[in-house]
Parts: structure tokens; sequence; C-alpha cells
């Protein structure tokens, strides 16, 4: 019988601190209160940890099945494994806030990300708790909010909807519904994000520009986020059905090498 997991609060709207666990190592009962605080805080972290890709694997895979990211390629001979080098500021991916891969069917359930090499400093990476932003809106913009549903697509990372004259972005992208209820806790939380959604199903881009720059704000306010600074051998895991997030790039051309494994989520509802 194992005692209780040590939790400590990072932030006052979200996320903890694990200490003195070996994830490579953990057992079903200490796995178990991870899962929990997994769900309490939204997002984990964990310090000082040592994984090989095999271990990587097996942790992610006590959460359900791995995703192949469908556009990021994986590390050689590990499918689920995705490398993320410092490609220079001009090249990120990753500086906008966003949920991860929303455009798939299924969007994932969360992320676990596993810090190779980190830089002197700087590289930090924010978390924004979406069911608190859900939250703090009024009465009456939730319920206009709770028949609507957003495109969400692939096509590139656009830090704004543009609204395209054509509108073809809702022949290519996928509709999930504005507010999502998550399947384990039932808590409402806003589900759009600048990187991925690109307009209202059934409005014009530019009719949802407004509408969604207002929820993007609401949503990254900064007494809704946590910040993390990184160490090597750290591990951060996140609900990606609960939290946005946004790596900061402000460390130049200094060296920092991710892995980062996904796991599966369900249909948005």
């Amino acid at each position: 019988m194992v005692g209780t997991i040590n939790q400590k609060r990072v932030a006052g709207s979200l996320g903890a601190e694990i200490v003195g666990v070996d994830l490579p190592s953990v057992d079903d009962e200490t796995f178990a209160q991870i899962h929990s605080a997994f769900l309490e805080h939204h997002v984990l972290v964990f310090r000082g940890q040592d994984f090989t890709p095999e271990q990587l694997i097996a942790y992610g895979e006590r959460f359900g099945t791995l995703q192949v990211h469908p556009i990021v390629p994986s590390i050689d001979g590990y499918p689920p494994v995705i490398c993320i080098p410092n490609l220079g500021k001009k090249h990120t991916l990753t500086e906008i806030w966003h949920s991860d891969v929303t455009f798939a069917p299924t969007p994932p359930l969360g992320s676990i990300l596993y810090a190779l090499e980190v830089p002197e400093y700087g590289g930090d990476t924010l978390f924004a708790n979406q069911h608190l932003a859900y939250d703090r809106l009024s009465p009456g913009l939730k319920s206009i909010l709770e028949g609507l549903e957003a495109i969400h697509s692939g096509d590139g990372l656009a830090s704004s909807v543009t609204g395209d004259p054509d509108e073809t972005w809702k022949l290519q992208g996928t509709r999930h519904p504005v507010v999502r209820t998550h399947p384990d806790s039932g808590r409402k939380a806003l589900y759009v994000n600048p990187a991925f959604t690109r307009g209202f199903a059934d409005m014009t881009g530019e009719e949802s520009e407004p509408l969604l720059k207002y929820l993007y704000a609401q949503g990254t306010k900064p007494d809704l986020t946590m910040r993390h600074s990184w160490r090597k051998g750290d591990v951060v895991m996140w609900d990606n059905r609960s939290v946005m997030h946004f790596a900061v790039h402000d460390h130049g051309d200094a060296p920092r090498d991710m892995h980062r494994i996904t796991v599966d989520g369900d249909t948005p509802s």
C-alpha cells in the first residue's frame, strides 16, 4: 500500500507539481492518484525524470492509446514520439495559444512533454484554464455559445480568423462545439483557439472574428494561467480538453529539445 502522493499547487488557477515519484516505475495505485490529480489540476509537473522512448510510450499508454501525429514526423522507430527542437523564432509552430490537434475529428485527451535539453534561460510554456474562462462568462453569452459550433482547420497556424472570401475552410475543417463538456468531470470549457479555429460553422469569417477574438482574450487572462520554467528531466502533462498552452520563444538559438507523446481522445460534445 503506497502513501498519498505529494502535490504542490504551482498557480492559483491550475497546475500542480508531483514530488517524489519516478514515473517510469510507478505502480498502479500511485498511477491512480496521478490520474486523479491530473483531472483536478489539468496540468501536472514532474521534475528529475529519466525516460527512454520505450518507457515514455509505456507510461503514456496507461492513459490510453497514443496518437501518431498527422503532421509532425515521429522519431525513428517510435511512431508515437515526436521531437520538438528549437527551429528558431521564425519557424516556431507553438508560439500561439492553442489546444493540440483540435482539427482532428477526435482531438487528443492530453499530451506529455519530456525535456531532453533546455536553454539556460527562457523557453517557458504557459497554460490557461478553459473551465474557468467559461465559468466567468455571463449567462447571456453562455446561452448563445451553447448552440454554436466552430470550424477547426490544420491548414496553417493562423493568429486570427482571416475571413476567407470563398469560405473554403468550412469544407476543409472539422466542426466542434464552442463549449465542450469534459467526459470525466462533466465541467464545461471554452473550446476555441487562435491556432486552429477558423470561424463559426454557420457564419462567415468576417462575422466570426469579433466574438472569437473576445473569447480568446477571455481564455488567456493572466490570472487563468500558469507558467512553467523548464529544467532538464522535466515531464509536463496537460489535459487538452480543459487547457490551452503557449510556448514562449525567447531563447534565441539555444538548444531546446523535447520528446512529446499524445494520448488519443474522444469526439467533443
